[in-house]
């Protein structure tokens, strides 16, 4: 039986892991990439981004940097769970930067948007998703 691979990004971003917890979790295909949250990884002890796009921003920036570190692609995204603060103040504005990042509708992800009552550090958006592995014959 196959052995899940785990990643755990060192080189400066995301921050690391505070629990117990890999970045990301590969298996049959497929890389889990854990919930982030909008820390800058040059200064993960610095105050977050006040904005609700700046939040989106730092997170795709996170979310970036394990997939390339495991070797995936973020335009291979299958799956997208978006957790927000404040849903019907946040929406609108998350979707603005969402769309630059998932911007070809032949390649949208699934996708799920819930409110959740509280995320970590007070941030406004975690974003956690599942990516497929690109190779030859597979087209995404």
């Amino acid at each position: 039986m196959p052995t899940p691979r785990r990643f755990f990004v060192s080189d400066a971003a995301p921050p690391p892991p505070t629990a117990r917890y890999a970045h990301a979790v590969e298996f049959g295909g497929l890389l889990h990439v854990t919930g982030q949250l909008p820390v800058d990884p040059d200064a993960p002890e610095a105050p977050l981004p006040k904005t609700i796009g700046q939040q989106t921003e730092l997170v795709f920036k996170n979310l970036r940097r394990i997939a390339d570190a495991a070797n995936y692609h973020l335009e291979n995204t299958v799956f997208v769970r978006i957790y927000l603060l404040d849903f019907d103040r946040d929406y609108v504005g998350f979707n603005t930067v969402y769309h630059r990042h998932f911007d070809n509708n032949l390649s949208l992800p699934g996708r799920t948007t819930v409110g959740v009552a509280k995320l970590g550090r007070g941030a406004l958006v975690e974003i956690d998703l599942v990516i497929a592995k690109a190779f030859e014959g597979n087209e995404l």
